[in-house]
């Protein structure tokens, strides 16, 4: 029983290493379907703008109302703009804005690839000498990879604003030290933290969503099961890769 779960786990991240590799290389040789990757960037990046920013405004104002008490025990309340701006920056704003969208995107992914598996449309385009991995795929990793970054500075700056909010109505901090606060803080490692780690995301989630979609069997039941696959998996390998990728910046930049 262990060892056929082993290799059921070795043979699928081989499978998703050599799936991936496959979409990546597709971007250095004709064609790239740039229409598709602008189709898929205005559906993920748009369609999720409105959600990213309500996350990030609220989030910022919990997290300004919730340490409110404990900056207080330490005479601190003068420096929740450096709370908010630096755990915003380079972590939950990054983290949830990925999170969100994998539950948004990469379920979307996996149901409209999958749903084109099981009722053969991916195997009607591979007869016409069309690739899918060329033309499902690709677009939609590189527009994930462009979008998310965009995403969650939007999700940043409505923290900050939701943060300031509180620390304005509340706290009585005034908005201009607030935010002078919150940019002082940040330096370039932090800044370099919080733009790498969309970008890992991204390319987490993206690649999870098609490649559980490109492997769906059993019809509508197969579609769902890969949805959900893809939606876990995601989420867990990009609290995975945040930790990774701290322990890295920690290590580079003590």
């Amino acid at each position: 029983m262990i060892e056929s779960t082993l290799k059921s786990v070795v043979w699928s991240v081989q499978e998703y290493t050599i799936y991936t590799w496959r979409a990546v290389l597709c971007l250095f040789s004709p064609p790239v379907y740039w229409t598709d990757t602008l189709v898929q960037a205005d559906t993920i990046g748009a369609g999720s703008a409105l959600i990213v920013a309500l996350t990030g405004f609220f989030l910022g104002a919990v997290l300004a109302l919730e340490s409110d008490s404990l900056l207080a025990g330490f005479g601190a309340t003068g420096y929740m703009g450096r709370f908010v701006g630096m755990t915003l920056l380079i972590e939950l704003g990054p983290v949830l804005t990925g999170i969100i969208v994998a539950g948004r995107n990469a379920s979307t992914m996996a149901s409209e690839l999958g749903s084109m598996v099981v009722t053969e449309q991916v195997d009607a385009m591979s007869s016409l000498g069309v690739d899918p991995v060329r033309k499902l795929v690709t677009p939609r990793l590189v527009a994930t990879m462009v979008t998310l970054p965009l995403l969650t500075l939007v999700a940043d700056a409505f923290g900050l604003v939701g943060g300031g909010w509180i620390s304005i109505v509340r706290l009585n901090i005034p908005w201009h030290k607030y935010l002078t606060d919150a940019y002082a803080t940040a330096g370039w490692p932090d800044v370099i933290e919080g733009l790498i780690k969309p970008v890992v995301f991204a390319f987490i989630l993206a690649s999870d969503g098609c490649f559980y979609g490109m492997r769906t069997t059993g019809g509508a039941e197969g579609v769902s099961r890969s949805t959900i696959q893809a939606v876990v998996t995601s989420s867990v390998l990009i609290l995975f890769a945040d930790f990774l990728i701290s322990r890295i910046m920690i290590q580079l930049f003590p």
